[in-house]
C-alpha cells in the first residue's frame, strides 16, 4: 500500500506522515527526528536510514516552488530500505523540507498548466532561502532553517550532499561543487530513457566548466561572475559547507514541463543582439508589473507580507540583470544558452506578477483583474514559445532518484 494516496506533489505534512510510517515499519534501521524549527516555529525533520559513518545527505524543499524533491526523497528512502546493497557501508539521511514556511505559501497540488502553477506561486527572496542566505547575510543573521541545515552537515560530515531542485519549464541539469567523474554518462542515459531534455546551456551555470552534457562544475573562487549584478554567489551558500569535511554537493535539477529549445549546443549566430532583445523585453514586462504595484501600493497600507516582499525583491533584480545581458554575451554562446536566458527573462516578471496577484486577490483590490490577465497571457506565451510538454511526475522522480544514486556511487569512488 502506498504511503501517499496517489503519486502527486506531497505537502510537508504528508512527507512527515510518510517518513514516520517508514520509521515505524523499520525501527532498527530507520529513524525520524526533529533537527530544528523554522522562523514560524514549524519543525524540520530528518529521516535516517542505516548507521554507517559514511553519510549521504539528501535535501528537499530548499526552494518552495520546486516540489518534485519531496516525491524523490520518499522514493529514495524506500529504495534504500528495500535494497541492502545501497546501505553497504553507507548511511542515508533525508531532510524532508528545508523551508517549511515557504512550502506553506506555495501551492502545487496537480497543475494542468503553467498558469495553474503560477496561481499558487511563492518563492522567497534569497536572504530568506535556507541554502542561499549565507551568500546574502552575515553569520549572526542567518535564519534558523540555515542553521539547522548546516548543523546537520556538521554532525553527519557527509561525503556527498545532494540537494533536489527543479525548474518549471526547460530541461534537466546537474551542478557540482567538485567534479564527480563518471556521473555524466548515467545522468544522460536516464534523461534519454525518460524523454527528459538535458539543458545544454543552463543560464544558472553560465561560464562554468562542463564535465559532460548537462553536468556543470562550479568554477574556482577567483573566477568572475557571469552576472555581476546578482546578489548571491553559490560559493558562499550551504552547498559549500560540506567541503569542510572533504565532501561535495550535487544539485539535481529536473523540469515539470520539458522543452527541446534548451538542448541545442550549436553556436548562436548573433548572441549579443539576442540578449539585448531579451533584456529589453525583461525591462518592458517588469515595468508593467511595477505600474500595477505602484497603483495598488498605497491601498495596501504597508501590508502584503512575504508574497509582496518576494515580488518586490524579484523586481529589484531586473535592472542589473538586464544590464548584464546587454553588455556581456559569454564566449561561445549557444542556441541552448540563449533559450535558457529567454526562459529566465520570462520567469522574473511572471513570478513577481503572480505573487503580487495573490496579494491583490486576497484584498479584492481593483487592480487584480489587470494583473490576472498579465499572468494568464505570460504563462500561455511561455508555454507556447517553448512548446512545453508535461513530464509525468513518476518520470521526474525516477530521473532525480537515478541521478542521486549515480552521484552517491561515483562520489564514493572519488573519495576512496
Amino acid at each position: 500500500m502506498s504511503l501517499l494516496p496517489q503519486l502527486r506533489y506531497p505537502t510537508v505534512t504528508e512527507l512527515v506522515w510518510s517518513a514516520r510510517a517508514l520509521a515505524a515499519d523499520h525501527p532498527g534501521l530507520c529513524a525520524l527526528r526533529q533537527v530544528g524549527v523554522s522562523r514560524a516555529g514549524r519543525p524540520l525533520h530528518l529521516l535516517s536510514v542505516g548507521r554507517s559513518g559514511r553519510a549521504v545527505l539528501v535535501v528537499a524543499g530548499a526552494h518552495a516552488n520546486e516540489p518534485t524533491g519531496g516525491c524523490t526523497l520518499l522514493a529514495l528512502a524506500r529504495r534504500v530500505l528495500d535494497e541492502r546493497a545501497l546501505r553497504d557501508g553507507l548511511s542515508w539521511h533525508f531532510l524532508l523540507c528545508a523551508d517549511p514556511d515557504g512550502a506553506s505559501l506555495h501551492s502545487t497540488p496537480a497543475p494542468h498548466s503553467l498558469l495553474d502553477y503560477h496561481l499558487g506561486f511563492y518563492r522567497p527572496p534569497a536572504p530568506e532561502q535556507p541554502e542561499w542566505s549565507p551568500a546574502a547575510l552575515p553569520p549572526d543573521r542567518l535564519p534558523p532553517e540555515t542553521r539547522a541545515l548546516t548543523g546537520v552537515i556538521d554532525e553527519l560530515r557527509p561525503y556527498l550532499q545532494v540537494t533536489l531542485h527543479g525548474t518549471d519549464l526547460g530541461g534537466s541539469w546537474v551542478q557540482l561543487t567538485k567534479d564527480i567523474p563518471g556521473l555524466a554518462e548515467p545522468f544522460a542515459r536516464s534523461a534519454a530513457e525518460l524523454r527528459i531534455p538535458v539543458e545544454a546551456g543552463a543560464s544558472d551555470a553560465a561560464g562554468w566548466p562542463v564535465a559532460g552534457p548537462g553536468v556543470h562544475v562550479m568554477p574556482p573562487p577567483d573566477a568572475g561572475a557571469a552576472y555581476p549584478s546578482m546578489p548571491d554567489d553559490a560559493r558562499n551558500s550551504t552547498w559549500y559547507h560540506a567541503h569542510r569535511y572533504g565532501g561535495l554537493t550535487a544539485v539535481v535539477e529536473v523540469p515539470m514541463w520539458a522543452s527541446d529549445l534548451v538542448t541545442d549546443p550549436a553556436p548562436h549566430p548573433a548572441p549579443a543582439a539576442a540578449l539585448r532583445r531579451l533584456a529589453q523585453r525583461l525591462l518592458r514586462d517588469t515595468l508593467e508589473v511595477e505600474r500595477v504595484l505602484g497603483e495598488a501600493l498605497p491601498r495596501l497600507n504597508g501590508s502584503g507580507g512575504p508574497l509582496l516582499r518576494a515580488a518586490q525583491w524579484g523586481l529589484d533584480l531586473v535592472p542589473g540583470l538586464a544590464a548584464d545581458w546587454t553588455h556581456t554575451a559569454p564566449a561561445g554562446s549557444t542556441m541552448a544558452y540563449v533559450g535558457s536566458v529567454d526562459a529566465f527573462a520570462r520567469r522574473l516578471p511572471l513570478r513577481a506578477a503572480a505573487m503580487l496577484l495573490r496579494v491583490l486577490q486576497e484584498r479584492d483590490d481593483r487592480a487584480a483583474p489587470r494583473l490576472e490577465r498579465l499572468v494568464a497571457a505570460w504563462s500561455t506565451s511561455f508555454a507556447d514559445r517553448f512548446r512545453a510538454r508535461w513530464v509525468p511526475l513518476e518520470d521526474q522522480t525516477e530521473h532525480q532518484s537515478r541521478t542521486v544514486l549515480a552521484a552517491a556511487l561515483h562520489a564514493r569512488e572519488r573519495a576512496s
